[in-house]
């Protein structure tokens, strides 16, 4: 026969686990498992080093501004941040040559085009329309200031460690596979050039940008970069500013109308949080004042989007009505089911 005892000590363990396990986290376990199974899209292999990326590997991270970390899945692999990084180096730039100086190089119209595309960068003067598509963020990139590339470059990734809270590494095979194989990458550079739009030398230039987009990244940190936008600039943790405050207004702009690539619109009328993706399967997204969210997922839509990232970012921001200009934008219930710790 059991012993009553033992049942009922097992029983009060059982409870006592469940309580420990907050309703977010257990959202986010929900979401997962129902979106690890959905295998539409495929790896990015315009770039031929992606292509090595596990389809399977998927990861979710929301980080609260007051430093909370929720993760399931895949959220410590990592992975290149491509696009994602252009809202942040285009705040650096910002920094540098302020709102009116960056408005006479890069525009901030959303394109409903390709993210590569070059059509409106030769029929509109050379200017690129926003800095969230490639023609934009390599100009971006080559108006960050220093003497020299090296010394760019390393406040580019000084920038980035104050976001993440960590050191972060380019991965060098990427970089090289992006640099020899970025051909439109290097057309759209001799466009800008062409129309006076490039700060520095253009090898220089796509280098930085080549290897900003090679930076190593996890969602964890992706989730971490959004809630130190989120938290007004200052890193939840290590309680660094990362950029200018008055310049967090701009970076939300632009990521809730062009972050998506050419889905942008459809993604804001849908999730209604200004988010940016890439192209090695990450998103991150901004939940004002409270949050900020990671998503990888490497196998991508024809635009470029996360497969999976955006399944999982809709139904958080439907389940939580986190859409900014939702009936209940305070957010409560989000900020009720993060009132425990999780991890």
């Amino acid at each position: 026969m059991p012993d009553k005892s033992s049942n009922n000590a097992m029983d009060s363990l059982v409870g006592d686990l469940k309580a420990v396990v907050s309703p977010l986290r257990a959202k986010l376990s929900e979401i997962h498992r129902k979106y690890a199974a959905v295998n539409d899209g495929a790896l990015a292999d315009y770039i031929p080093e992606l292509t090595k990326a596990n389809p399977d590997w998927f990861g979710i991270c929301l980080t609260t501004v007051d430093g909370r970390v929720f993760c399931i899945g895949d959220s410590g692999q990592t992975f290149t941040i491509q696009s994602v990084s252009k809202p942040f180096v285009y705040g650096l730039a910002l920094e540098d040559h302020g709102r009116e100086g960056m408005l006479k190089h890069i525009g901030v119209e959303p394109t409903g085009d390709a993210f590569n595309s070059l059509v409106k960068l030769e029929s509109f003067g050379g200017k690129p329309f926003n800095p969230m598509i490639n023609a934009g963020a390599i100009a971006a990139a080559s108006f960050i200031e220093g003497k020299d590339e090296p010394t760019r470059f390393n406040r580019v990734l000084e920038m980035f460690e104050r976001y993440v809270g960590r050191r972060v590494q380019v991965d060098m095979a990427v970089f090289t596979s992006e640099r020899s194989t970025g051909h439109r990458n290097r057309a759209i550079a001799h466009f800008l050039l062409n129309f006076n739009n490039l700060g520095h030398a253009l090898e220089e230039s796509l280098d930085l940008y080549f290897k900003q987009c090679s930076l190593l990244v996890c969602a964890q940190d992706l989730a971490m970069m959004g809630a130190t936008l989120a938290n007004g600039g200052v890193h939840p943790v290590t309680q660094q500013r990362a950029i200018d405050p008055q310049y967090i207004k701009d970076l939300l702009s632009v990521m809730s109308t062009c972050g998506m690539y050419d889905y942008s619109g459809e993604w804001y009328y849908r999730v209604g949080l200004a988010a940016k993706s890439g192209v090695g399967g990450g998103i991150c997204a901004v939940v004002p004042g409270v949050a900020g969210l990671g998503v990888f997922s490497p196998l991508l839509d024809p635009r470029g989007n996360s497969v999976r990232g955006i399944l999982a970012l809709e139904e958080l921001s439907k389940y939580y009505e986190l859409h900014v200009f939702g009936c209940h934008n305070n957010y409560e219930k989000l900020v009720n089911d993060c009132s425990r710790r999780g991890r």
